[in-house]
């Protein structure tokens, strides 16, 4: 099986992130797979040994994706491309993604690509049906369940807590989320095989591809970070005068009441 997996290099959420001049500054930040993308990698290593077959790792980005490519052929894939855009780019959009992507496709012979249900940047989730749909091949999001047989599939799919099962065929598109499985951790010796495997740098050119044709299509106005939570608050005395001073606070500060 010829096995995709779209990647993508986002920021730690669990580290201090700055915003200046509206944009997120990159210096000093932590990166990482996004987390919805290690379920389509470790799906897509079951499947490659399940199956047989080859898993290749995709990312869009700069020089700096490479080190997220690692991880990903450090948990078990097979090769890496990175479309390096950082010369080519100063912005782009879900559909500036989609249109690299598809021209990246264009002359490969696909019979899974997984993606990340979403990124956890912009949780916009358009990137894999979006490419789908220019492929010309089935999709199915937010997967729970995933057993191929021949080239006929079975999925069960997450819809607001129930389960929905989905017969369809290859070659297909999936975006993955937690419950599908559970991620391995890179091993040491993984690590190492890892500095071994081949990992492919593509440019625009490359895939006869110029600026103005991924242009995007969305534009970003401003960039800030949530309010500040304000500390709790204890209320003291008995009960009663504890439920006084409750409505007040609701009713006079929060204006709920």
């Amino acid at each position: 099986m010829n096995i995709y997996v779209l990647l993508k290099k986002t920021f730690d959420t669990e580290e201090k992130i700055n915003i200046h001049d509206g944009k997120i500054d990159d210096d000093g930040a932590e990166f990482i797979i996004n987390p919805y993308d290690e379920y389509a990698v470790e799906e897509a290593i079951k499947q490659r040994d399940e199956h047989g077959g080859e898993v290749t790792v995709v990312t869009i980005g700069d020089e700096d994706s490479e080190k997220q490519l690692r991880t990903a052929l450090a948990m078990g894939a097979d090769k890496a491309v990175l479309i390096n855009t950082e010369d080519d780019l100063d912005e782009g959009d879900q559909y500036t993604t989609a249109k690299i992507l598809e021209a990246f496709f264009e002359d490969k012979e696909v019979d899974l690509i997984l993606a990340g249900n979403v990124a956890i940047d912009e949780a916009s989730g358009q990137v894999g049906p979006r490419l789908a749909e220019a492929l010309g091949i089935p999709y199915v999001t937010t997967i729970t369940g995933l057993s191929i047989d021949g080239d006929q599939v079975s999925i069960e799919k997450d819809v607001e807590g129930d389960v929905e099962k989905i017969e369809t065929t290859l070659p297909l598109l999936v975006t993955c989320q937690q419950g599908l499985n559970e991620p391995r951790y890179p091993s040491l010796p993984g690590i190492m095989k890892a500095k071994k495997k081949p990992l492919e740098e593509l440019e625009l050119d490359d895939l006869d591809l110029d600026e103005d044709d991924v242009e995007p299509k969305t534009k970003t106005i401003d960039v800030f970070l949530p309010p500040e939570k304000e500390a709790g608050r204890v209320l003291e005395g008995d009960l009663e005068d504890q439920v006084k001073e409750l409505v007040s606070l609701l009713k006079n500060e929060k204006k709920v009441l």
